[in-house]
């Protein structure tokens, strides 16, 4: 995905960082980690707090294949379909992903 697309998923927070990283993109805003691209799609972060919201909303939780061929299931899910037609909607999630950034930090 282009930077400047995924500034613009994010212009309700505010500037973004992206750095590359694992064959993919990390998305920080204040200096925190609350995204990542991977094979052209955004994951959002999500903690026990907001996890159940974004699997209400029928997003997907990544996971990868580890050594042992055992899914490793990550802090980050698939953004809902609903949110990529409605900006309104969009910043909920990525709120609700910074949110979930802020409390890793405790």
């Amino acid at each position: 995905m282009d930077n400047n697309d995924i500034e613009d998923m994010f212009q309700s927070l505010g500037p973004v960082t992206i750095k590359r990283m694992f064959g993919g993109k990390g998305i920080y805003h204040m200096g925190r980690i609350l995204a990542l691209e991977v094979d052209d799609e955004i994951l959002l972060k999500a903690d026990e707090v907001s996890a159940g919201e974004f699997e209400a909303a029928g997003a997907r939780r990544w996971a990868y294949e580890g050594k042992k061929g055992k899914a490793i299931n990550m802090p980050y899910w698939s953004i809902p379909e609903d949110a990529f037609d409605d900006p309104d909607i969009m910043t909920r999630w990525v709120r609700l992903a910074y949110e979930a950034a802020l409390r890793a930090d405790k």
